[in-house]
């Protein structure tokens, strides 16, 4: 294991914060994994996966069974991690800017495609390693002039040359479900299946260009751009792995996601072994586009009829909005049928709060379909 400490900008003076990142693997390695976990810093249970997949991934490189470069990097957020006001953490989003920390990350299609254009060759092996040397140097040579940008640069690096990227999240209260492309589908479903995601949401660009996207829809970008002429490969391919709810932190739930990536690894190749035989796939995927954001229209004390992982049907009740000054009760529905993979923490509700996703199997939504 190589152990590398990535110094951020320091917003004033007497302040300093640092991403570590741990490499495992050959150093000569052909293929590389990224892995990394609580971007949003409020969000822990992929933090805890990642200190056990370090012990793992410490044992299985003493074994010589990583193929692959594996980087782990189990605190991508120091900057939102300390942002706790009177015992509440609040890092989703960073409190000088108010922008959600997994969001609008560096767009570098246009540069990087300026940049190759003329280069490319009817070899997809030449294109792949031009577009990955293209896409390093274009990020050193971006400057950073906040703290912030200098996280998302530091973050963009280390995953950028990477074939496969992992981002652990979590809900508030949810089932394991993650988000991918259409494209890289027929790559994730082994993974969907091994953390059993109870819902798979595909979408090509979401909107906000998050961490995961920032990688898929480069080479996707380049592909529509390039590709009526030259064989473009889709040269990354990334999943937000959503690792169920805030609170469900504990050692079996970690142990049990840790195993999965592993044998996830194995089947993708990474890792030397025996692949586990693969699940059955909980709930079929579905576009993001589907997912509808139940919104109450009223404000009050919120009590949910429905949990998380329960199959709706369209128009059944999903909670109540309770006035306990008039005493009305406001029920809420939702529209369509589908899976609701995530609700809310909050039992208080405001008028227009959405308070639970499900996962509908037909578009219907298009524009930007994350939540802010």
């Amino acid at each position: 294991m190589r152990h590398q400490i990535h110094d951020l900008l320091s917003p004033v003076p007497g302040t300093a914060r640092q991403i570590h990142s741990f490499h495992f693997g050959p150093t000569s390695a052909q293929g590389k994994i990224y892995i990394q976990s609580s971007l949003h810093a409020d969000e822990m249970p992929g933090m805890l996966v990642s200190w056990h997949l370090k012990q793992r991934l410490a044992e299985l490189e003493a074994a010589g069974r990583l193929r692959s470069e594996i980087v782990l990097v189990p605190v991508a957020n120091p900057v939102g991690l300390e942002q706790v006001l009177m015992d509440v953490p609040l890092g989703r989003y960073e409190l000088e800017s108010g922008q959600n920390f997994n969001r609008w990350f560096v767009d570098l299609s246009e540069e990087v495609g300026n940049e190759i254009e003329g280069q490319l060759s009817d070899d997809p092996h030449h294109n792949l390693q031009l577009i990955r040397s293209s896409l390093r140097h274009a990020l050193a040579r971006h400057t950073a002039s906040t703290q912030l940008q200098s996280q998302r640069l530091t973050l963009q690096r280390l995953a950028c040359d990477a074939d496969m990227v992992l981002d652990l999240h979590c809900d508030f209260e949810a089932v394991a479900h993650l988000y991918t492309t259409p494209e890289a589908w027929s790559q994730v479903e082994p993974l969907a299946r091994y953390i059993g995601a109870e819902a798979s949401l595909l979408a090509t660009d979401s909107g906000g260009q998050s961490f995961d996207e920032c990688f898929t829809l480069l080479w996707w970008q380049l592909k529509e751009r390039f590709g009526e002429h030259f064989d473009i490969p889709l040269g990354s391919f990334s999943v937000t792995v959503e690792l169920r709810g805030q609170g469900d932190v504990n050692h079996p739930l970690a142990s049990l996601d840790s195993q999965a990536l592993i044998d996830y690894l194995i089947h993708f190749g990474a890792i030397a072994g025996e692949p586990a035989p693969l699940p059955e796939l909980p709930y079929p995927a579905t576009p993001l586009a589907g997912v509808e954001p139940v919104a109450t229209p009223v404000g009050g004390l919120l009590v949910f009829t429905a949990m998380p992982g329960e199959y709706l049907e369209a128009g059944q009740l999903i909670a109540e909005i309770i006035d306990p000054i008039s005493d009305s009760v406001t029920p809420v529905r939702c529209t369509a049928s589908g899976l609701m993979y995530a609700r809310s923490l909050r039992r208080m509700a405001t008028a227009g709060m959405v308070i639970a996703h499900v996962a509908g199997a037909e578009a219907y939504r298009s524009g930007y379909l994350l939540s802010p």
